[in-house]
């Protein structure tokens, strides 16, 4: 592809998140990386050293990001920064006419929720959370699944991060990670967004429902104390500090069709990874932690019994994970991370609205601060704002292309049409 017709992106933060980002970015031959920073030389340098080695070329190379955004011809920036700094370098290339995408965590304040909201009302350039499970295979699957009415009418969804974390954070300091700031001042649902953006979008949620209150509880901390006095050195700078995250912070939301939600954070105890999904309809259940398990009334061979939910793949797997496998599954998280940026990406080269709106990104992130609210009273119910001002009521549908999370756009896959 002509270099003068390829996308313009820059990448704002270069930690390992961030540098991983890039490296798929790169894979992308109708992208063109211009701008590489981060608050760090170093980690600025390496991602410009990365952009030289794949394309031979070197990109505009900053620890400033509104340096960045005066790039001529830019047209979106990804930002994998850290939790605090995402809003307000997303607000600003919105203000500059840039697209914007964001890394995942919870919001700080409610009031920069509402801004980021009335920016995108006023600029008409949107921002898009990278919420890359929104794209896992299970996930989408699933999403079909609801499409097609299989599991009945809803009735709860739950889902966690669960998540051995204890490493990163005691190592935050050396590491220059920001879990360590947020595990030692703040006590909330500090990353709700990789099983909430999934159940959102099978829940239909700022689209014809939305989340009304929540109420958050939290465990009492204990977790990572234990893990610095038996497994670091007595010299270790985290050594008698004191950590307010509970190990376990459990969150429950009730929506206005009347489906509840609860979430679960747990990253300070020792565990195996897992997101814990969970639907539960009038017709059907499906749960990971039963070895992705599913049972479907009337269709389940025997009653009472899992089946697993690649049982089901043969009909009902999502046509964008259907074509992925032939094209070649990508690196990152099971190959979701790629699909998640492409969305983005050909959303911004498409000129339209992305899947995962600024809505969803406003209304998902703000669930932390509330979270964090909630426990400071002693799990006193909180109302969710309606970051829409009613408009969930009776939205403009979707924008519908392949990558859509709303509908499943069949239209815009060959190899449907075909069969």
């Amino acid at each position: 592809m002509d270099t003068a017709q390829k996308t313009k992106v820059a990448v704002i933060g270069l930690g390992n998140r961030g540098y991983g980002e890039l490296s798929l970015l790169l894979l992308m031959d109708d992208v063109d990386i211009v701008g590489v920073c981060d608050l760090y030389e170093d980690r600025a340098e390496a991602g410009r050293a990365l952009v030289e080695q794949q394309r031979g070329y070197s990109p505009f190379c900053t620890t400033d990001y509104r340096r960045v955004l005066e790039i001529p011809g830019l047209k979106a920036i990804v930002t994998p920064s850290s939790w605090r700094s995402h809003i307000g370098i997303c607000i600003d290339a919105m203000n500059a006419g840039i697209y914007a995408a964001t890394e995942v965590g919870g919001a700080y304040s409610l009031d920069s929720c509402w801004e980021l909201v009335k920016t995108y009302e006023r600029t008409g350039i949107p921002c898009m959370l990278l919420e890359n499970c929104c794209y896992g295979r299970e996930e989408m699957t699933v999403l079909n699944m609801v499409k097609n009415e299989l599991f009945g009418e809803l009735v709860h969804a739950s889902g966690a991060y669960q998540h051995d974390l204890r490493y990163e954070v005691t190592h935050g300091q050396e590491n220059r990670h920001y879990r360590l700031r947020n595990f030692s001042n703040r006590n909330a649902e500090l990353y709700p967004t990789h099983e909430l953006g999934p159940i959102s979008k099978w829940l239909d949620i700022n689209r014809g429902n939305r989340m009304l209150s929540l109420v958050s509880i939290a465990s009492k901390s204990t977790g990572i104390q234990s893990y610095v006095k038996e497994k670091l050195p007595a010299e270790h700078p985290v050594q008698g500090k004191k950590f307010t995250q509970g190990d376990i912070v459990t969150t429950i939301i009730k929506c206005s069709r009347g489906e509840t939600i609860m979430l679960e954070h747990g990253t300070s105890l020792p565990r195996p990874y897992s997101r814990a999904n969970r639907l539960q309809g009038t017709k059907g259940i499906y749960m990971e932690d039963k070895n992705y398990g599913i049972f479907i009334d009337g269709m389940s061979p025997k009653e009472e019994v899992w089946e697993h939910l690649t049982d089901y793949y043969d009909r009902y797997e999502h046509p964008l994970w259907m074509q992925y496998r032939v094209d070649g599954v990508k690196a990152g998280h099971g190959g979701m991370d790629y699909l998640v940026l492409r969305a983005f990406i050909e959303a911004v080269q498409s000129g339209t609205d992305t899947p995962i709106d600024t809505y969803d990104t406003a209304s998902w992130m703000a669930v932390s601060i509330l979270s964090e609210n909630s426990i400071a009273m002693g799990g006193h119910p909180v109302a969710v704002p309606d970051f829409t001002n009613g408009l969930w009521m009776e939205r403009a549908p979707a924008v519908r292309s392949k990558y859509c999370l709303n509908e499943v756009c069949e239209e815009y896959f060959e190899f449907l049409k075909k069969n």
